[in-house]
């Protein structure tokens, strides 16, 4: 069996594909630095699993499983991202993931997620499906707001919704910090707000701002 892990932090994806060799000896891991070059890689090989960061350079993680997933039905993904908004675990799902951890999880929970989807299973880190099952309306990912934003614009929207400095997102997202500037201005455009107290409300009205179950 192998395992095609995808994220764009070369020391973060050869940190987990050590552990992974290490832990499950007999799985093969490859690694794609971006979703371009994990659409190639499967072209040459068809992996049982794909792990998927969210927030990929060019094509995001979001889009790439969608490819890969019109191109192969049945391959199993499994998103492992920073990010733990309720929406985008919503949209991962959506896309047709078959489960969802954050990167704040441990080692041992990533390995045993692993095992159970490569064994037929969903998995989806506790808290998130508490928060899920106590959040029906953070399922509300095709809130026509929400889906008139890029990839980029909507990571950056919950980033500032949460009160992320433009500095910290520049660096997060391996960005300038003028490049968070303009797309700040082009999405206060695009979604009709002029301040950040209107942005973080859109985030609350929308369910990206969690409500406490």
């Amino acid at each position: 069996m192998n395992i095609l892990l995808v994220d764009d932090h070369a020391v973060v994806r050869q940190g987990y594909a050590s552990l992974l060799r290490a832990v499950l000896p007999t799985m093969q891991v490859r690694e794609a630095a971006n979703g371009e070059e994990a659409l190639a890689r499967v072209q040459e090989e068809i992996p049982h699993l794909v792990i998927m960061d969210f927030g990929l350079p060019g094509i995001s993680g979001l889009e790439t499983t969608r490819r890969l997933r019109q191109r192969l039905p049945q391959l199993r993904v499994l998103f492992f991202s920073l990010h733990d908004e309720l929406p985008l675990v919503r949209q991962a799902l959506d896309a047709g993931a078959s489960g969802y951890l954050t990167k704040n999880a441990d080692p041992e929970v990533l390995i045993e997620a692993v095992r159970r989807i490569l064994a037929g299973h969903a998995y989806i880190e506790q808290p998130l499906a508490t928060q899920l099952a106590c959040n029906p309306q953070a399922h509300n990912a095709q809130d026509p707001r929400l889906q008139s934003m890029t990839q980029r614009e909507f990571e950056i929207f919950v980033m500032l919704a949460k009160g992320t400095p433009t500095r910290s997102i520049a660096e997060q997202l391996c960005i300038s910090a003028k490049t968070v500037s303009n797309h700040l201005t082009l999405l206060k455009s695009k979604l009709s707000v002029s301040s950040h107290a209107e942005l973080v409300h859109l985030a609350i009205d929308t369910g990206i701002m969690r409500v406490a179950c």
